[in-house]
């Protein structure tokens, strides 16, 4: 059982959510029934298939906002265009009229927005790194070694 909200690779732990917005091309309103449904299959199936844990999604008509999870050795830039393009090529193939709706064959205008989530605030992460040094003059030699990189074990 996990203890906290932390996810963890071989390599981190970590816990990053990121909020991502994304319009059809020509902000269109074709993500109407039954297209809405089939994108959020389809976006939790992707999503799935690449590691992410969805958070939260909501399609409207013409742009979607999704909230997932994703190791940091992926960048959001990736996530995006792997969402993207998946789910284009999977709408067009389900519902092939929706790609005549769209000038060009295009489902998603190519740019987005994403923010990033976490546990605790920014605010408290600033003063978590300022309050460092203050820690840090109050410690042990033995302790001050260890934080410098001298490390003989783990923390």
């Amino acid at each position: 059982m996990r203890k906290g909200p932390w996810k963890s690779t071989p390599n981190a732990v970590y816990e990053i959510n990121y909020h991502f917005v994304w319009s059809t091309k020509y902000r269109r309103s074709v993500l109407v029934p039954p297209i809405d449904e089939t994108l959020k299959k389809v976006l939790a199936q992707t999503a799935d298939e690449h590691g992410y844990e969805m958070l939260g999604m909501e399609v409207m008509p013409d742009h979607v906002h999704i909230f997932l999870s994703a190791p940091p050795a992926v960048s959001p830039a990736i996530i995006v265009k792997i969402l993207k393009g998946t789910s284009a090529r999977r709408l067009f193939t389900a519902h092939p009229p929706l790609k005549r709706q769209l000038w060009g064959g295009h489902l998603w205008n190519p740019s987005y927005y994403v923010g990033t989530a976490g546990h605790v605030s920014a605010e408290t992460i600033k003063r978590y790194i300022e309050e460092q040094k203050t820690h840090a003059d109050f410690d042990s030699p033995s302790e001050s070694s260890r934080r410098s990189g001298d490390r003989t074990g783990p923390s």
